[in-house]
């Protein structure tokens, strides 16, 4: 499976910037099969792919899995700390603000994309469990400054109710002085 648009999108605009450059430490949490391990690698990013279950597949160099809980009572990933986080087709609120705190406290980047409330239609998932609010991951994210949202009903690859955002570490007024467009 390819990587999400939003997911190519969101690096692409922020490697024109100059904002996230390979090289750099990235999280790709609940990887599931890998994609946006891959992608990421592809990109020169020395990655860290963790899920609960362990993908049938070979990985570069520069990509590390680990097979981990992340849904446990305690973070596993504490005092860990990552240059861009990719996070797509995964809700765990419990530990949402722990992985925020995984993003280095400068120009460390959020990119997250995932179903909310509506998605029952289009089909899994249904539970409001795993399914965004209008508007939860803004509140959510409220920590860092948002570049990018978007929120409703998406077309393509398959009809889905979704919410996504780029979000990055900060002052505002030291991002502002960068060359960041928003987009």
């Amino acid at each position: 499976m390819a990587p999400s648009s939003w997911v190519r999108g969101c690096l692409e605009r922020l490697h024109v910037d100059g904002v996230v450059k390979p090289g750099l430490r990235a999280l790709d949490l609940a990887c599931g099969g890998g994609r946006h391990a891959l992608y990421l690698a592809s990109l020169g990013y020395s990655v860290h792919a963790v899920d609960k279950n362990t993908p049938e597949k070979v990985w570069p160099a520069n990509v590390q899995f680990e097979a981990l809980d992340l849904e446990q009572e305690h973070w596993p990933l504490a005092g860990q700390q990552y240059d861009l986080i990719v996070v797509t087709n995964y809700l765990h609120r419990p530990h949402f603000a722990n992985f925020l705190q995984n993003l280095k406290s400068e120009n460390a980047v959020l990119v997250y994309e995932t179903f909310m409330d509506g998605n029952a239609q289009f089909g899994a998932p249904r539970s409001p469990e795993f399914l965004l609010q209008p508007g939860e991951l803004l509140a959510r994210m409220s920590s860092l400054n948002i570049l990018r949202f978007e929120q409703g009903l998406r077309g393509i690859p398959s009809p889905a109710m979704i919410q996504r955002a780029m979000g990055i570490t900060g002052a505002w007024s030291g991002i502002q002085s960068e060359t960041i467009t928003l987009t």
